[in-house]
């Protein structure tokens, strides 16, 4: 298999790790507040807990964005890190930036989730070698996947650590208004590669390009399926704590 061929297989894998990610961290948001107001009977205090558990996470999401911003000279004002409705959706935190150019706005706007990533990939690597799980579930050795995981986070500050990759995976997903600009975005980058490959310009830049970010990509890989086996242990957990709750409700109605 060419240099390149392998290249882009490793950037297929990050891109559905992450989709996996993303998808785990929707059900997470959804069913635990479901959960939560099951409990409660209140759907606000559902958000608020939901808000609390995440909160670290969410300081460094809208940190991200104000820092992003203020480098890049857009006036970031207004810092707020609560929950605040914003249409059919809740949002946990904002910062007030100028609209700058194309660039600009996705690079404020996507800066939490660059962040996020990198914090999970150092925290991965340095932490929990997540890339040992990660292979040993990419040959098909589940039980040595989850045994290691399960190691990792079974040290003396391993939740504590696991705590901090879960908020900070979950709480670096953009938002509907940090995804605003990523359109035209990707317009522009689609026909910027079809115009290179019809034109027929020589690939050997963007081959030796993708085999140095070969290493990265393989270490953020890593640390997303590491951390969607972290929050497939949490939507786990909130799935059974449901169904329990669910039980308990039925008999209190049938008593």
């Amino acid at each position: 298999m060419s240099t390149l061929a392998t290249s882009f297989l490793t950037l297929l894998g990050l891109v559905l790790s992450f989709l996996v990610l993303a998808w785990l961290s929707w059900q997470i948001s959804r069913h635990l507040r479901i959960l939560v107001a099951y409990i409660t009977g209140s759907i606000d205090f559902s958000t608020v807990i939901f808000f609390l558990i995440l909160l670290p996470g969410i300081i460094i999401h809208e940190a991200a964005h104000w820092i992003t911003a203020y480098v890049l000279g857009l006036k970031p004002s207004q810092f707020r890190v609560w929950p605040k409705p914003q249409g059919r959706f809740i949002g946990l935190g904002s910062v007030k930036v100028r609209r700058g150019n194309l660039w600009q706005d996705n690079l404020v706007g996507l800066a939490p989730l660059i962040v996020g990533s990198s914090l999970l990939a150092l925290i991965g690597q340095r932490i929990f070698f997540a890339n040992q799980v990660a292979d040993a579930i990419l040959q098909g050795h589940w039980t040595e996947a989850f045994r290691d995981f399960w190691q990792a986070i079974s040290t003396a500050d391993g939740a504590l650590w696991a705590y901090l990759l879960f908020v900070i995976g979950n709480a670096m997903m953009p938002s509907v208004s940090d995804r605003e600009s990523l359109k035209p975005l990707l317009i522009y980058v689609t026909l910027a590669a079809l115009l290179y490959v019809l034109l027929g310009l020589p690939l050997s830049p963007l081959t030796a390009a993708l085999a140095r970010l070969n290493p990265t990509v393989e270490d953020l890989t890593g640390a997303f399926i590491f951390t969607s086996l972290l929050d497939g242990a949490v939507l786990l957990a909130i799935y059974l704590l449901e169904v329990l709750v669910g039980l308990r409700k039925g008999a209190k109605l049938r008593s």
